[in-house]
């Protein structure tokens, strides 16, 4: 749980003279969903990993008082920030409670780790309850659904009582029921945290997003709430063409029941 906020300031990546992401501002804070979106190519995944470590960047990435940028991956982690990948990072061949083990592992010792265990920590059993997945102890990680493996993986952050969670397209690949179970999930562990959602999904983002922020070719094109963000014609010339911008707005007033799952790409 934390009350900092995450403030990006001026970011920076190139990679060997080509600039992918060019001088990105924005901010998240706890009790909100924040979206990073746009196209493909547009930069959202190079900035988390610029956040996480991952990458090289300039300019500034503060947690709180906390400076991101230079440091390496571990000490990222230990200050609280995790991120998910497109492809769920789980161990297949373990059960949900034994990955959910290992990711609280640097809150245990080696020994408790291999002994019997009674009982279920309490962190454990509020990372399972959030997350849905509380039937699913004994299960094989491998066998779970795309839905599924992704709510493990962000349940082992919790675990990790992470402050900052960075999603890189949590929805990708999920069934419609699976997209809104999650959208309610990052909705609860918002309450308390700072969630950042890469996505280029324009109906989750619609549905689900407090604030926006739009990347185009790793650059800010517009930022702010949901429907400032639809209502900018740069986004709507981004995302459909010109001609396209009215089918754009209408998707504001798109009743959610009957909004569809729109085709995707790869960032």
């Amino acid at each position: 749980m934390t009350d900092a906020s995450l403030v990006v300031t001026d970011l920076h990546v190139e990679f060997s003279g080509f600039v992918a992401v060019g001088g990105v501002s924005f901010d998240a804070h706890p009790g909100e969903v924040r979206f990073l979106i746009g196209p493909n190519g547009a930069g959202k995944t190079t900035c988390i990993d610029a956040i996480t470590g991952l990458v090289k960047g300039t300019g500034s990435a503060r947690l709180g008082e906390k400076e991101l940028l230079g440091k390496q991956v571990h000490k990222i982690v230990r200050l609280g920030v995790g991120r998910t990948f497109q492809t769920a990072s789980v161990f297949d061949e373990l059960t949900v409670l034994q990955n959910l083990d290992i990711a609280g592992g640097r809150h245990r010792s080696s020994a408790s780790l291999l002994r019997a265990r009674h009982g279920i920590d309490a962190t454990i059993e509020q990372a399972l309850e959030e997350t849905g997945l509380a039937g699913e102890l004994a299960t094989p990680a491998g066998v779970l659904s795309h839905g599924q493996k992704q709510w493990l993986e962000i349940a082992m952050l919790l675990v990790q009582d992470a402050k900052v969670l960075l999603l890189d397209e949590p929805v990708a690949g999920m069934s419609q029921d699976e997209r809104t179970a999650t959208g309610e999930l990052l909705q609860r562990i918002a309450a308390k945290r700072i969630v950042v959602v890469v996505e280029h999904d324009m109906d989750f983002m619609r549905r689900y997003a407090t604030r926006v922020t739009v990347l185009h070719q790793g650059r800010v094109l517009s930022q702010g709430a949901v429907a400032e963000v639809q209502a900018d014609p740069k986004v709507q010339e981004v995302y459909l063409g010109t001609a396209g911008a009215a089918t754009t707005a209408a998707m504001a007033v798109v009743p959610d029941s009957a909004a569809g799952t729109p085709s995707r790409t790869e960032d």
